[in-house]
């Protein structure tokens, strides 16, 4: 290589590399300070890519798992006031029992039916007002086999949505709550005023205790399949996590590793352009400056 004063193509050199090398020693002072290895698209555009789909779907499962906590919540206020019911019912049927037998006059079998009447309106005014987040839950509302969502108040079953997709056999189920109104567990009319009338309603009584373990049973049955769910949420989103991370996070000790490398060539540039620069004054010397 000649000396030359127009062009010093050492300079240049040295220039270029620590251009190239401060360039990449700022990258890895952005990866290590905000801990991502991808930090811009241009760092990996299909990592990016892949990351963001991980990262919408770990979102929607973390939601999901809200939404399924809420729905159990919401079967625990049902459940709390069947329990209630249920004691309800447990008093009407003793009722019954003591109207049936041939010791009362017709007097104290009013006097019976009076508090067995006042049981029964507490059994429909619970299931009328038992309600979650503005959802009415024991009146029947949510027993419907058919949901319709269109609108803007949801109608019929209760769907629950958990999944990060719109798929039916793994995104969502539904639940569905008979009513417990006193005529829907026992139908529309009962007394026991006279003997022959509470002998009857001791059916009702019975069927009645009935149905309401079997709304109980399913919300039971409901509970433990949501909380199995819930379960698989948060592994799925785990394992999301997990692998987002690999795509995603940087490796400090491997970029720890580039960062020093980067830091020696960039110090090692700035030392030889120094001395690049200063070639040009050898010509003075040959020209006798």
């Amino acid at each position: 290589m000649s000396l030359t004063i127009n062009h010093n193509l050492m300079a240049m050199n040295a220039n270029r590399n620590l251009g190239a090398s401060y360039q990449a020693l700022g990258t890895s002072t952005r990866r290590l300070s905000s801990g991502l290895r991808i930090g811009t698209a241009a760092d990996d555009a299909a990592g990016l890519a892949i990351r963001e789909l991980m990262r919408a779907d770990i979102t929607s499962f973390q939601q999901g798992v809200r939404n399924a906590n809420d729905a159990v919540s919401m079967i625990q206020t049902a459940d709390g006031a069947l329990q209630v019911v249920d004691e309800k019912l447990i008093r009407m049927k003793e009722l019954a029992t003591q109207a049936a037998t041939g010791t009362y006059n017709s007097d104290q079998r009013l006097i019976i039916d009076s508090e067995f009447q006042a049981m029964a309106s507490e059994i429909t005014r619970i299931a009328s007002a038992t309600q979650f987040n503005g959802i009415y839950l024991l009146n029947g509302n949510l027993s419907s086999d058919t949901h319709i969502g269109s609108g803007l108040n949801s109608t019929g079953k209760l769907k629950i949505h958990f999944g990060a997709g719109n798929d039916s056999a793994s995104d969502y189920y539904y639940v569905q709550i008979g009513c417990a109104t006193t005529s829907a567990l026992m139908g529309p009319s009962f007394s026991i005023s006279t003997q022959g009338l509470a002998q009857s309603t001791l059916t009702q009584i019975e069927q009645a205790i009935i149905s309401k373990d079997k709304i109980r049973a399913n919300l039971g049955a409901m509970q433990n399949r949501l909380e199995n769910t819930i379960t698989n949420l948060n592994i799925m989103a785990e394992n999301l996590q997990s692998s987002e991370s690999a795509i995603s996070d940087v490796d400090v000790a491997s970029e720890m590793t580039q960062f020093v490398r980067n830091q020696i060539l960039t110090q090692s540039a700035v030392a030889m352009l120094a001395q690049a620069n200063s070639l040009p004054r050898m010509a003075m010397q040959l020209i006798g400056g």
